[in-house]
């Protein structure tokens, strides 16, 4: 941020700066009533100004710092020590400004999922052509075409013979889901590649895309707002340096000791040393991938008693993979090669998962003649003069002969192989889980973290696969996004952390105490959503941000202790007049370099490498 630009967003401390100029320039030509007067009256404005926020404050039952810096500036002005009010002003006004923008109060915006609610649908006339409307004014029983790779704008029936939809952001499945005539359709779902015609049972305010869009407004404005960590030390800094003061005017008899005390007591290593530290920390975040768009976050993730996690593609990889070949009558390459070929170009996810396989072997591709799809059932293709089809396990068993049974484990997939009738071979599948996922989940127990969770859209048999695999106790299944919600604001053990990617997360990333999306591969609603995005399509940095909240944390205490303790020093000294106002002014400020230098150690918040996870990959 350039300073123009800082000056245009804090105007108060840009006045103050244009003050300073100001009455050195007075003092330069001799003028100092001019230069008395100019800062006096700025002081005073800002003193003024504190003193109402300070009212406002305390009648909301909150007592902050500022209490001690808008007594010091009167103090200052009453004895005539102008430059040292305006000491204090600088370091009240850049304080502030510098805590204003490490916690980025400016409200976030819904504005990436409301882009992405489907606004237009096409509805067919009576003389079978379309037209385009507002997805509002879809009415209940209109037939809509949906186009190839287009969401789903309301819930709807299927109204074509056969389709496929994704609806992984919405349920946590990670494989498509086929429909046949007559079988419910959600909205927010994606379309295949094939355009198919629905026929709307809801209107779109009643739909479940928009239900999500509500669930997250709602979320997003329950959230509870967090207390300053430098607010919890201000009524016994507050109390201690009064006392100090009191007793200084009350030995010397001179009420300028008092003043001389409270310069030194200007809470700013509390109003300056958190901020920085918290800045710092987000700075070492963002190198590792990591972007905490509120200071607060770090607060929350640092005394985290409970890590929530969704399944599909935040503790899996979230796409099919090739676990298992199983040729007959041929080698493993040699199936490959057939399913790879037949497979060339379907748009099938599973499709895409099998060529994967066949160029991480990097194996050839036959020509292909002939290729075709078999709607529901697979594909079928001439290979090399031989009819190859791959598909479905039923469909196979009825073309082919001496197709033995197959035990799948929960989670996978299979699919089936014939060569001119006869069967050839199996593919096993399966959304993988993340190959440091149990990993990251024992170094989040190593950092104190107790209770961890898996909520996933998933059925229970996988979700119960996955979770004995990583040692989770606490699985939830089949869990629609109001489901979720209700268990993130139902778990004891708090503040709670939520991992998700897709959609249907969006509602409870916003609800969570923190809430960190997967953004490398997730949906920009649940990064809207979230307090913390991974840029990275890496699961071991939700621990490493867990870690950077505890350091930055811890650094931003030591800053506050470290200050709070040389200020009382200071005012000791100052009590016995040994520190006049505007030399008290000048050393506060080595106090709060001090701290700020303390402080920003929290820029290597990040480096340290977590035992079982690597850093900064």
């Amino acid at each position: 941020m350039s300073l123009p630009s800082v000056i245009r967003r804090y105007p108060l401390v840009g006045v103050a700066l244009i003050v300073a100029l100001a009455g050195w320039g007075f003092v330069a030509l001799d003028f100092e009533l001019g230069a008395r007067v100019i800062v006096s009256a700025f002081a005073l404005f800002v003193g003024a100004q504190q003193l109402w926020g300070m009212v406002r404050s305390i009648i909301a039952g909150q007592v902050g710092l500022d209490i001690l810096a808008v007594t010091a500036i009167i103090a200052t002005l009453v004895i005539g020590e102008y430059w040292a009010s305006l000491v204090i002003v600088l370091m009240l006004t850049g304080g502030e400004a510098l805590e204003d923008y490490a916690e980025g109060r400016a409200e976030r915006e819904l504005s990436s999922l409301l882009e992405h609610v489907p606004q237009i649908a096409h509805r067919y006339r009576a003389d079978g052509t379309t037209e385009d409307i507002a997805v509002s004014l879809v009415a209940v029983g209109d037939t809509l075409l949906v186009r190839p790779n287009e969401i789903v704008p309301v819930d709807a029936t299927l109204s074509s013979f056969t389709a496929s939809f994704d609806e992984s952001s919405l349920t946590g499945e990670s494989l498509p889901v086929d429909k046949v005539d007559g079988d419910s359709v959600m909205s927010g779902s994606l379309n295949g590649a094939g355009a198919v015609d629905i026929v709307a049972t809801s209107i779109a305010a009643d739909s479940h895309y928009q239900r999500i869009v509500a669930l997250v407004t709602e979320a997003k404005r329950s959230k509870a707002p967090l207390v300053r960590i430098a607010d919890r030390y201000a009524v016994p800094f507050t109390l201690i340096a009064y006392a100090i003061a009191g007793v200084a005017w009350w030995m010397s008899s001179d009420p300028a000791r008092f003043a001389e005390v409270l310069v030194v007591a200007t809470p700013c290593p509390l109003l300056i040393g958190a901020p920085v530290a918290f800045m710092a920390g987000m700075s070492s975040a963002a190198h590792s991938g990591i972007v905490i768009k509120h200071a607060g976050t770090l607060e929350r993730l640092a005394r985290a008693g409970t890590v929530a996690f969704d399944k599909t593609g935040t503790l899996t990889y979230g796409m099919p993979r090739v676990v298992g070949v199983h040729p007959v009558g041929m080698t493993t390459d040699e199936l490959l090669v057939y399913v790879g070929s037949a497979e060339q170009y379907s748009s099938h996810v599973l499709a895409g998962a099998l060529r994967l396989a066949v160029a991480e072997r990097e194996l050839p591709l036959h020509d292909v003649t002939d290729s075709r799809e078999v709607a529901t059932h697979g594909v079928e293709a001439t290979i090399n003069g031989r009819t190859v089809f791959v598909g479905k396990p039923k469909y196979v068993t009825e073309i082919a002969s001496n197709v033995p049974p197959l035990a799948l484990e929960p989670g996978e997939a299979a699919i089936y192989v014939a060569i001119d009738g006869v069967f050839a071979g199996s593919v096993t599948l399966r959304d993988e889980i993340r190959g440091d996922a149990a990993a990251t989940l024992a170094a989040l127990r190593t950092l104190g973290i107790r209770h961890i969770m898996m909520l996933t859209g998933d059925i229970a048999p996988v979700a119960s696969h996955v979770g004995a695999e990583l040692g989770i106790d606490d699985v939830r299944s089949e869990c629609l996004p109001e489901d979720k919600v209700a268990a993130i604001r139902d778990a004891t053990r708090r503040p709670i952390v939520m991992v998700g990617d897709g959609v249907n997360d969006a509602p409870v990333l916003a609800v969570s105490d923190v809430g960190i999306a997967m953004g490398a591969k997730g949906s920009t609603s649940a990064a809207e959503s979230a307090d913390i995005v991974i840029l990275l399509d890496d699961i071991s940095r939700v621990a490493r941000a867990v870690s950077i909240g505890q350091r930055t944390v811890a650094i931003a205490l030591q800053s506050i202790w470290l200050g709070i303790a040389l200020s009382i020093v200071l005012m000791v000294l100052a009590s016995f007049g040994y520190l006049p106002a505007i030399a008290g002014a000048a050393l506060q400020e080595v106090v709060d370099l001090v701290s700020i230098l303390g402080a920003l150690r929290a820029v290597g918040a990040g480096r340290a490498r977590l035992d079982g996870v690597a850093a900064g990959r």
